[in-house]
């Protein structure tokens, strides 16, 4: 199956020379960390989070497989749902799923379930896949839809997802998608944000996803960066460094209703 593009010409250039382009001006430069096991990059419309999202891209020598763990904004996903077989479409060509990646997981993971579906119109990967054709065209990836689960649900998927990546030949590197708190003042969002970001640093998933839960942060992948978290925990990293924090009001100007974008590097 071909998963074509969803949102190319609204999220992030429809042309190839212009997508191109613009990579090229956020990608281009030195200092990357081969050492990496994951990062937290934002989804938002290019304009607003790509800058944001490229300091995280700049980090790390991306591996030839990626796995991808995203939200489900429109509700297809049950709980999850991995894109098992096929291709993704871009601007800049198609790019291979992992599909020995997709096999190993599925086997030994019980709560991932293929499903193709769920991912026909979401953002939240879709965005992420031009960075890694730039940095690395023959990349293959391993995109994961969540829906709904308990904080338990997905702290064992995390484990499960640390444990089986330990025993696989290949090295992967694991990727969070996630905006951060939606719609309240530049003030507010920023004070919100920082609660949530320094849980992150801290390498404390258990405490991030209560927090947002407890006091309705609206960090729509707040499960995407709890499971890679305890995923990447699971496979020995220590560090979660914040590389860069914005928010949409210094883009737009408007600082009444601003969604915040921040990016990480774990190692």
């Amino acid at each position: 199956m071909i998963r074509e593009p969803a949102v190319a010409g609204s999220f992030y250039p429809h042309q190839a020379a212009q997508l191109k382009a613009e990579l090229c001006k956020l990608l281009d430069q030195e200092g990357r960390n081969s050492n990496a096991i994951g990062i937290v990059v934002p989804h938002a419309g290019y304009v607003f989070s790509a800058k944001v999202a490229a300091m995280a891209y700049r980090s790390v020598t991306i591996p030839q497989k990626v796995l991808l763990l995203g939200p489900d904004h429109r509700g297809l996903v049950r709980k999850t749902a991995v894109f098992a077989t096929g291709a993704w479409r871009t601007p800049l060509g198609e790019v291979p799923v992992a599909e020995s990646l997709a096999r190993h997981l599925l086997a030994t993971c019980d709560q991932l379930e293929a499903d193709e579906t769920g991912h026909r119109f979401e953002h939240s990967i879709e965005v992420q896949i031009p960075f890694l054709q730039y940095l690395r065209p023959d990349v293959q990836i391993l995109p994961i839809s969540l829906g709904q689960a308990s904080l338990a649900d997905w702290m064992q998927l995390g484990q499960h997802l640390g444990q089986s990546l330990s025993d696989y030949d290949d090295q992967v590197l694991l990727l969070a998608s996630s905006d951060m708190n939606h719609f309240k003042s530049a003030l507010e969002t920023e004070q919100i944000d920082r609660r949530a970001i320094e849980k992150i640093e801290k390498f404390a998933p258990e405490e991030l996803y209560t927090l947002v839960r407890k006091e309705n942060i609206s960090m729509c992948g707040v499960t995407a960066v709890t499971v890679m978290l305890e995923a990447a925990r699971t496979l020995g990293a220590t560090s979660c460094q914040l590389l860069d924090y914005n928010h949409s009001g210094t883009i737009n100007g408007d600082m009444d209703s601003v969604v915040g974008y921040a990016s990480f590097l774990v190692t």
